[in-house]
């Protein structure tokens, strides 16, 4: 019995190492980078809550990301073209395979991706909440 109870803990350890964002893990500071897909919010979110408990507005400068802290402020490159911008995370997402970060509409058009939808950025955090830029 104490055999199966340490193996089940270990596996159930295992699990929630593998959850547990990388900001909880103390991995993550400024200058972190993480590169990878982008894509935006559709307009029909606009005005919904987000995880923030903030709106969606479309014309902001905010994202959604899977483990970076809510308030976090990153800066967004558009590694084709050298584009970039500064925004706040205020969201959870993406929630599709392969997408790093759901950019707010007025970002992905500065960053020149309305067209395809799709874009290979750079992110880069600059700073975390309760923290100074650095």
């Amino acid at each position: 019995m104490a055999i199966m109870f340490n193996r089940f803990f270990a596996i159930g350890m295992l699990a929630i190492l593998a959850l547990t964002p990388l900001t909880a893990l103390g991995k993550v500071s400024p200058g972190f980078t993480q590169k990878g897909i982008a894509s935006y919010y559709s307009d029909k979110l606009h005005g919904r809550k987000t995880a923030s408990g903030e709106r969606y507005d479309k014309t902001a400068y905010t994202a959604a990301h899977r483990t970076l802290p809510l308030g976090t402020r990153v800066r967004v490159t558009n590694i084709k073209t050298g584009k970039s911008i500064e925004l706040r995370i205020n969201d959870r997402g993406p929630f599709v395979k392969g997408r790093i970060i759901d950019l707010s509409r007025r970002a992905a058009r500065d960053l020149g991706m309305i067209r395809k939808g799709l874009g290979r950025v750079r992110v880069q955090v600059l700073s975390l909440p309760g923290r100074k830029k650095s």
